[in-house]
């Protein structure tokens, strides 16, 4: 008698020869295109210095082994250096045509907006687009009461300042602050 357990199934429960082990096979459809085109045709999002950007896997994939190879990684410098030598070769002179649009946006030197927020101190209302309105975090408006001192702001100073917030409700307003967030809520 042969020993049963771990490896070792009884007889009676074992394959049989010329019997299929999955006798109702792989169902139809499932597999036809390879798994990698699954996972890359996907959208992922991408963080830069806390700011979130959503591009294709395969993109972030190669920016990914880009960042490797200029960190000192030889082989992904040497993978990053063949996907650009492919994508030189596979573009043709038609490719330009298909250009839609150029975007060009105008940093003023020392702008401010470009700074805010990746420091985090305002968020862009519409990510999607660049010309999209920055609104103030609450901490940064109660860092700057801290910085008047004695100084007050004049009732319509107030109301600029609230429309300026993202959060209104959660800024700890200065006792002496009039205009509260209610009355400066738009329809």
């Amino acid at each position: 008698m042969s020993k049963i357990g771990y490896g070792n199934p009884p007889t009676s429960t074992r394959f049989q020869k010329g019997r299929s082990g999955n006798p109702r096979g792989r169902p139809k459809g499932r597999h036809n295109r390879p798994p990698h085109d699954a996972v890359l045709g996907q959208t992922v999002t991408v963080r830069d210095d806390g700011v979130g950007c959503r591009i294709k896997a395969d993109e972030a994939f190669l920016l990914h082994i880009s960042k490797r190879g200029l960190e000192g990684d030889g082989a992904a410098a040497r993978l990053a250096l063949a996907a650009i030598q492919e994508a030189r070769a596979t573009r043709t002179e038609r490719s330009f045509l298909d250009i839609r649009a150029f975007v060009l946006r105008m940093v003023t030197p020392g702008g401010v907006n470009t700074a805010l927020e990746p420091l985090r101190m305002a968020v862009k209302l519409d990510r999607y687009r660049p010309t999209a309105r920055l609104k103030l975090e609450p901490w940064i408006v109660e860092e700057a009461f801290s910085r008047l001192g004695t100084r007050r702001l004049s009732l319509e100073e107030q109301r600029i300042v609230l429309r300026a917030v993202r959060n209104p409700e959660k800024v700890r307003w200065p006792a002496w602050w009039k205009v509260k967030p209610s009355e400066n809520a738009r329809p």
